[in-house]
């Protein structure tokens, strides 16, 4: 399928991937927060990306923006890193997995729009008040174990209950640096389906107006 295809007035959109390099900044900030959650910090290290590399798809993009965080994971990690310059990397990385907004609270939250989507079925389950009062304890033991993140799945479909499951491991686990990469790997995770989704739904849109 060629992206470059793709209707422009389907709301919301992703411009076409080779077209990346000429947008402005606000256009290429735009198609960022409709793949990943709005951060300044993950804008300030993607786009500069985004600007010199030539994409042949979103999902090498997405690819390359995870070696990218992952890259400053291992920095954060390296022993041979000073642990002066270890926190004004850390901050940023932290910053950019913080953004995520927390499983099962949309009321108390402003969340974007792929967000309120991917977490309907958790928000409508109905599930009994012990369940949900659960997860919201475990946000709380999670930010606890590991301040300054925020706990970051793909949910895909799942139910709050095998969500919970993955998120009592990761507290027990209780390690910092497996978090960082684990919290990268779910928000490029969460990245491509949504791109997946859009990239679909914009074709579908293509399709039906020349029906």
């Amino acid at each position: 399928m060629s992206h470059t295809h793709l209707n422009p007035e389907a709301t919301p959109f992703l411009p076409a991937i080779t077209s990346l390099p000429t947008l402005p900044d606000a256009a290429l900030i735009s198609t960022l927060d409709l793949l990943f959650e709005p951060s300044p910090e993950l804008h300030a290290h993607a786009l500069p990306t985004l600007r010199t590399i030539s994409f042949s798809s979103y999902p090498d993009l997405i690819s390359t923006i995870r070696d990218v965080l992952l890259a400053i994971a291992n920095a954060v990690a390296d022993p041979s890193v000073p642990e002066n310059e270890k926190e004004n990397i850390k901050r940023p990385l932290h910053a950019i997995l913080g953004s995520h907004p927390r499983l099962g609270e949309p009321k108390k939250e402003t969340l974007s729009a792929q967000s309120k989507k991917e977490q309907a079925h958790l928000n409508a389950a109905g599930d009994s008040e012990e369940v949900k009062e659960e997860l919201r304890r475990l946000n709380k033991q999670y930010e606890e174990e590991f301040p300054g993140l925020r706990y970051v799945v793909w949910v895909n479909g799942r139910p709050r209950t095998e969500i919970m499951t993955d998120m009592r491991r990761r507290i027990g686990r209780g390690d910092l640096r497996a978090e960082e990469r684990e919290g990268i790997k779910a928000m490029c995770d969460i990245a491509a389906d949504r791109a997946a989704k859009l990239l679909k739904s914009a074709q579908e849109a293509v399709e039906h107006s020349s029906a």
